[in-house]
């Protein structure tokens, strides 16, 4: 508020000197005049509204409240920061429980992985133990294809006998269910490779017989072979589908002190011949569901061990919900804080705030622990889920716990961010997002070109090209260095011309995008690095935000006395005032 201008009192009394007038007279009017002008000075400042210079100074100090850290409020208001302790106990917490669901999580995992290996070399006639590229095995005689066939035929009806795991055959609701063999082929032809003569239908007709364990159990495998159903004309045959459940229980996790759980594991053997090109490749697929036990009886400590993790769970979803509630207070508090300084500034100084100071008020890092807090709590209560056998996706379940510990612990670096030293991260990957983001897009056009070229000239001469999304990971490997000289070395030399175009090609790429896209995208970087630290020694550009809140008439919050808390927070220069406020 602008002082009021002072009366100009020599003025009079010059004028009244020059009139030859004698000066007490004059000297008494001037008195009593200036006796008057105080008067209504002092009327004009009381006139004025007191509320709006207390509204401004309080805006002031809730908006200098609202941007210190969580020590600082504590030197100010004596408030306790709660969310920061909040937000460690959850780190530890959310980790612990982590920790936990990973090395069940492990268990599982291996279980199916070491079923998987054993029903190959119980079911697959003479599995070497390594799959051949992305199949199993492959046969290359019609003798060799009967073989395979009834060899997990006669291992599927002796599996009892000689199976080590705790497998079994799977019960619907009336019987066993057995084993389902299905052959697609085109329809009837004549085909004679000899003169160049094919007359085929290439309708495909699909045939089925199922088999169940008590049937099996009853026939010879010479009263199989006579069947018709095996009567293969192999130059017109598709495929041959073998496909059966079992069941099976995992008794290592009781080892510790967990609950069982019991699987049904769905097998399909698949034996293509869609290539026609004399090799069949033979394909073996397991789909491993976890079931709820129907009934089961376990006498030891295994209960009480499950009842201890199901109580550490509801913790954990108690202080992410407490987390949560206390961050979703944040953000409407300062919308509110928001609201109130737009509009003083457009009453006062009738102008808009821009909207980077608008966006100074809405915190980035409590959106993460919003969202952090929400996907713990949907894991923790499907972990809890998962521990009393009440469901089984072990997926889902890790995809919630795992990304919410990484934003957990990515939040972290807000609180480090309260030091100007580790701040510099935070800023240059602030400063430098967008410039990146539309670098990439302009890159990623170029990159997409060479993918698409890759694929449709060097697929058929190089594994590597084969199909885009392998193509895609190739030229990545090759942008960060790796496997050069193997993806030189591996391009077949049965085209002069495409090998010439492999050479231009994979040269070109290279020299492109190491030397100069990876180079300009990390001088982008470097040049956003560069501003930050000149801005730290010169200041950062003011805003309409920044400069309202220089001014502090209140010494609570310009300074405080040493506390108890001091020894656990580092205090703020003046000189880093100037900083840029960080949400």
């Amino acid at each position: 508020m602008c002082p009021a201008p002072r009366p100009e009192f020599g003025a009079a009394g010059r004028a009244g000197g020059v009139g030859g007038r004698k000066p007490r007279r004059p000297r008494a009017m001037s008195l009593r005049d200036l006796a008057k002008g105080r008067t209504l000075v002092t009327r004009s400042v009381m006139s004025q509204p007191d509320s709006d210079f207390k509204e401004e100074q309080a805006l002031k100090e809730d908006l200098k409240f609202y941007f210190m850290n969580p020590c600082e409020k504590y030197r100010a208001r004596r408030q306790i920061p709660w969310k920061l302790g909040l937000q460690i106990l959850k780190i530890v917490m959310v980790t612990t429980q982590l920790i936990l669901f990973g090395l069940s999580n492990q268990l599982v995992v291996s279980f199916k992985e070491e079923n998987t290996v054993a029903f190959k070399h119980l079911f697959l006639k003479n599995y070497s133990g390594v799959d051949e590229d992305d199949y199993s095995c492959s046969v290359y005689t019609q003798q060799d294809v009967y073989d395979s066939i009834f060899f997990a035929i006669n291992q599927y009806r002796q599996l009892k006998n000689i199976s080590l795991g705790t497998l079994g055959y799977e019960q619907d609701e009336e019987d066993l269910a057995g084993l389902q063999i299905c052959k697609q082929q085109y329809r009837k032809g004549t085909m004679l490779p000899s003169n160049d003569t094919l007359h085929i239908d290439s309708t495909i007709e699909t045939e089925c017989i199922h088999l169940d364990p008590q049937e099996l159990a009853a026939k010879e495998t010479s009263d199989l072979k006579n069947s018709s159903f095996f009567s293969l004309e192999f130059y017109r045959l598709i495929q041959v589908e073998i496909s059966f459940k079992l069941k099976g229980i995992d008794l290592q996790t009781i080892h510790d002190r967990e609950l069982p759980d019991c699987y049904e594991f769905e097998n399909t053997i698949t034996f293509n011949n869609r290539a026609h090109s004399g090799k069949m490749k033979i394909f073996f697929d397991t789909d491993a569901d976890i079931l709820e036990c129907k009934d089961w009886n376990i006498s030891g400590s295994i209960q009480k061990n499950t009842q201890y993790i199901l109580i550490f769970d509801g913790f954990v979803i108690v202080t992410c919900f407490a987390s949560l509630i206390l961050c979703t207070r944040s953000i409407i508090l300062a919308l509110k804080l928001q609201k109130r300084f737009v509009n003083f500034f457009l009453e006062k100084y009738k102008r808009h705030v821009c909207s980077a100071d608008r966006l100074e008020f809405i915190n980035g890092w409590y959106v993460l622990v919003i969202i952090s807090d929400m996907m713990t709590i949907i894991g923790s209560i499907m972990k809890m889920e998962i521990k009393a056998k009440n469901l089984t996706s072990y997926d889902v379940c890790s995809i919630f716990l795992g990304t919410s510990t990484l934003f957990v612990w990515a939040g972290v670096i807000r609180y480090l961010g309260y030091f100007q030293t580790y701040n510099v991260l935070i800023l240059t990957m602030q400063a430098s997002l967008p410039k990146v983001l539309r670098f990439c897009c302009c890159a990623g056009m170029i990159y997409l070109g060479y993918t698409f070229c890759g694929w449709i000239v060097i697929g058929p001469y190089h594994e590597k090209f084969e199909d885009l999304n392998t193509v895609a990971e190739c030229l990545f490997s090759l942008v960060n260095g790796d496997d050069m000289f193997a993806t030189f070395a591996q391009i077949q030399q049965k085209s002069t011309l495409v090998w010439l175009f492999s050479r231009l090609y994979l040269y070109s790429f290279i020299s492109l995008f190491i030397y100069m896209i990876l180079s300009l995208f990390i001088a982008l970087i470097t040049d956003a690095y560069d501003t930050i630290k000149k801005y730290q020694q010169i200041g950062f550009p003011v805003t309409d935000l920044h400069e309202f809140l220089k001014e502090c008439s209140s010494e609570e919050y310009c300074s405080g006395p040493e506390t108890s808390l001091s020894f656990c927070c580092c205090r703020r220069r003046k000189s880093d005032d100037n900083m840029i406020l960080i949400n």
